[in-house]
């Protein structure tokens, strides 16, 4: 009897090898899902290519992941000279690898890291209310400066002009505070980018409630008293006393999350607006990708809309090698400007030139949510954007959960050239990226899984820390 059940079952298992090689060598083609929302303007399933798919960016190196019990989210970082990188984010934690802090609200939290991600040091910045930390971008002296808004008035905090104010932070290179700087009204005032300009000044931009502040905040009045939020964009001096503000939109929400510095001398601001008039002359639907060019002096020269007749949100701006600029962002549009869509909204890329003409848009990303946050020009020609996907079909191959951070690089035409799915069963983002000086790709973002690709979790979100092979 024995020797009977041991024939019958080797008899199953050589049955159940068979149809494994079977199954293995047939062809793997893509079904995607349903769109789950119903979305009427989702592109049909056998429109959404299944042959695209691109080869890893160059494989994971490591994943490290930083925090407390609370919530820790990075948001943007530096290389420093050393090879060692310097992250942004927002920390709630006040344990776990928060070391300076006792209170649970939200403040800055600066970490400084080794190249191979060990800990050298860690600094947290705010007062007693929430403090929302945006960008870090390195000073010519060899400190930062950090970027964000505060509804503080205390700590580390020495003002406060209403509910939420642009929060500028001066540290050394070692992360010991230099200088704050509040900038504001009574209504919600949020700065996301602050950088040192070419003379050594610095110029922030972000948006303000120019209706709280009761049409103040331009410094070269217009005659016109606008919405609900403007980009506002604030010119400083090398000592951040401001030397002008300028705000720019029309009648609803315009918000600003990116600027560049132009090669005159002058800026560009970018973001998404939902406005139909006053500086917004061209709208295009619910919410465009909007790009404001100033003089040096402040000037408004030209605004531009981009998009569709649904919602399109841009976050990030880079200029590229041949001196244009990408926007990028993601779309729920599939007309006008946008003309590849995939899904309920995809990572979104527009080139464009300094006079603000489409040089050519492109859509990342499957039937399900994409978008871009982050895109940086990399030496090679080629360009790198961080986001997060849902999809596992189109453009993506896998999905480990919820939501992944995604990592992809396209080259200067924008042709998908490769990207890397990191992430766990949880939700996982990724915020900036960056190439280091032995051309790797790194990134940061958070995360709230502690599985697949994420080595550990200590409390509801962490730091996210990818660094590629």
């Amino acid at each position: 009897m024995l020797k009977h059940n041991t024939f019958f079952l080797k008899s199953i298992y050589f049955a159940l090898f068979v149809l494994f090689l079977f199954a293995c060598s047939k062809d793997d083609s893509i079904t995607p899902d349903e769109n789950p929302q119903g979305n009427s303007d989702t592109i049909p399933n056998d429109t959404i290519p299944t042959d695209t798919i691109p080869e890893p960016v160059s494989g994971i190196d490591f994943v490290k992941t930083y925090g407390g019990s609370g919530t820790d989210e990075a948001v943007s970082f530096v290389q420093t000279t050393d090879g060692s990188f310097v992250i942004l984010g927002n920390t709630m934690s006040t344990d776990g690898d928060i070391v300076d802090k006792s209170t649970p609200d939200n403040d800055f939290w600066l970490l400084k890291i080794s190249s191979t991600g060990n800990i050298i040091w860690s600094k947290t910045f705010g007062g007693t209310d929430n403090d929302n930390a945006a960008r870090i971008t390195k000073t010519s002296d060899g400190g930062f400066l950090l970027s964000g808004f505060t509804t503080s008035n205390d700590g580390d905090v020495d003002s406060n002009f209403g509910f939420q104010d642009y929060w500028i932070v001066k540290v050394s290179s070692e992360g010991n505070k230099v200088w704050t700087k509040n900038f504001g009204f009574s209504g919600s005032d949020q700065a996301f980018k602050a950088f040192e300009t070419a003379d050594g000044g610095y110029f922030i931009t972000g948006f303000f409630d120019v209706s709280a502040s009761g049409g103040a905040g331009n410094d070269l009045q217009r005659g016109a008293n606008h919405g609900v939020g403007e980009y506002w964009g604030i010119r400083l001096n090398a000592e951040g006393e401001t030397l002008w503000r300028r705000y720019f939109g029309g009648s609803n929400n315009d918000r600003s999350y990116d600027a560049l510095q132009t090669a005159d001398g002058g800026f560009l601001m970018t973001g998404t607006s939902e406005s139909t008039d006053f500086d917004k002359t061209d709208p295009k639907g619910s919410y465009d990708y909007w790009a404001v060019r100033l003089s040096a002096n402040g000037d408004l020269l030209w605004t531009k809309s981009y998009g569709g007749s649904e919602i399109d949100n841009s976050y990030g701006l880079t200029k590229t090698l041949d001196g244009n600029y990408i926007m990028v962002g993601d779309s729920r549009s599939n007309n006008q400007d946008v003309t590849s869509a995939r899904g309920n909204a995809d990572a979104w890329a527009v080139k464009f030139s300094d006079g603000g003409n489409m040089i050519w848009q492109k859509s990342f990303g499957g039937t399900q949510f994409e978008t871009a946050h982050s895109i940086y020009q990399l030496s090679n020609g080629d360009l790198a954007l961080t986001g997060n996907s849902r999809s596992e079909d189109g453009d993506l191959s896998k999905n480990y959960g919820g939501n992944d951070a995604w990592l992809f690089v396209i080259d200067s035409n924008g042709n998908l050239k490769s990207n890397e799915i990191i992430g766990g069963s949880g939700l996982d983002f990724l915020s900036e990226v960056l190439e280091t000086s032995d051309q790797k790709l790194v990134a940061v973002g958070n995360t709230e899984s502690n599985d697949f690709d994420i080595p550990q979790n200590r409390g509801l979100k962490d730091f996210l820390f990818v660094k590629l092979k």
